[in-house]
């Protein structure tokens, strides 16, 4: 399967599968999330959760390859991810699984991105939230969307100190940034 889709004037390719979330279409919730993001050239960002790449791939087209991570916990996904990062000319993107942010390395993203499952129990965004805190640099930002709301909202809160949330499409994005009084540990 593949498809063709424009974000932020970029023409983009994806080729997908059917066992991967959204594989038809870029899901409305990640539009809705991209749509709050500015990306600027000194960001360094993460794609928690990155499916067939779409959010990783754009940011390595707006900002560069080299500034990007992407993670999936899937085997398939990081693997079309990876064809996808090559038909869009991105391919020195860097694209790895990983259990959330087991095995992510690295520290001092400027954003972390992510359209993280909602319709299960919450042990996967909880994870998200608390490691992507501790890899994002003073200042770095946080955005998730979901049709959730009370309690990411809460969680956000209780991690970052606050959250700012847009309610757009049935959709909530929330953007939480790390500051010098943010004090979450774990």
């Amino acid at each position: 399967m593949m498809f063709q889709a424009t974000l932020n004037n970029i023409e983009l390719t994806f080729e997908t599968s059917k066992e991967l979330f959204s594989p038809k279409a870029i899901d409305l919730g990640t539009e809705v999330m991209l749509s709050k993001v500015e990306f600027t050239a000194a960001d360094k960002v993460l794609d928690l959760g990155c499916g067939y790449g779409v959010v990783g791939i754009l940011a390595a087209k707006l900002i560069g390859p080299e500034r990007v991570v992407m993670v999936d916990i899937n085997a398939e996904a990081v693997k079309i991810a990876k064809q996808n990062a090559e038909l869009n000319q991105v391919s020195e993107v860097s694209i790895m699984e990983s259990d959330g942010l087991t095995k992510i390395v690295d520290f001092g993203f400027t954003l972390i991105l992510s359209n993280p499952p909602y319709h299960v129990d919450f042990s996967v965004p909880k994870h998200f939230i608390e490691k992507g805190f501790n890899h994002l640099k003073i200042g770095g930002k946080l955005f998730m969307v979901t049709k959730r709301k009370d309690w990411y909202k809460n969680k956000l809160i209780s991690v970052f100190g606050g959250v700012k949330i847009w309610e757009e499409e049935g959709y909530f994005v929330f953007m939480a940034q790390k500051t010098q009084s943010s004090y979450f540990k774990k």
